[in-house]
């Protein structure tokens, strides 16, 4: 079944609105949408490697204005949309969690967050309704979301067809290695700068209320 899912969305994939899609999927990623684009871009890449930067590129752009429209709901529509979008992607508990490590590390929490598969929606909405620095946040996400997608970008058009052989032959591995790498991006996102000592990183976990910035 994984195989026909796979073969399936590489034919969508190379199909001629795939990048608007790609553009779409990432933007909405961003701010309420809870499936990631990077199958997507991947398998577009597969498709057509010789535009696999341009992928990326889309990918990057897209996924930056989808997360300064996550900041606008936390901003000024948190109550009314925020909050529900929050709940309903059973992120509740994790969002005080998530704005202790904004107030406190910012930049560097956007950054774990766009750059690794943790739902980088949970900080775009927490990072707009603790107010946090428009400018760093925006930085933050075009360094963190360019890192993974222009890594993908770059790796395919340098190494497209021999990439797409591995794929085809260890495509079940490389499912575990991923869903490995989002249990892994979210844990290091719950250590950030922990130092080994506990303090402010105990006191995050345990953080159970937030009140806005702004």
């Amino acid at each position: 079944m994984l195989r026909s899912l796979y073969n399936w969305t590489l034919e969508k994939a190379a199909h001629p609105h795939a990048l608007w899609w790609l553009a779409a999927f990432s933007f909405i990623e961003s701010s309420f949408f809870p499936i990631p684009p990077h199958p997507l871009l991947g398998l577009m890449c597969l498709a057509d490697p010789k535009k696999a930067i341009r992928f990326a590129a889309v990918c990057t752009g897209a996924s930056v204005l989808g997360g300064l429209f996550g900041y606008l709901i936390g901003w000024g529509l948190y109550d009314t949309i925020g909050a529900w979008l929050i709940g309903a992607l059973g992120l509740t508990e994790a969002f005080p969690v998530a704005a202790c490590h904004l107030r406190e590390y910012d930049f560097e929490a956007i950054l774990i967050a766009g750059a690794t598969p943790v739902p980088f929606k949970l900080l775009t909405i927490t990072a707009g309704f603790i107010g946090m620095n428009l400018v760093t946040f925006t930085l933050a996400s075009i360094v963190g979301r360019g890192l993974i997608f222009m890594t993908v970008g770059v790796l395919f058009r340098l190494f497209g067809a021999p990439i797409k052989l591995f794929i085809d032959k260890y495509l079940g591995l490389l499912t575990t290695l991923f869903v490995a790498l989002v249990v892994g991006g979210i844990l290091a996102l719950t250590l950030i700068d922990t130092g080994g000592e506990g303090g402010t990183a105990d006191a995050c976990s345990q953080a159970t209320t937030v009140n806005p910035l702004v």
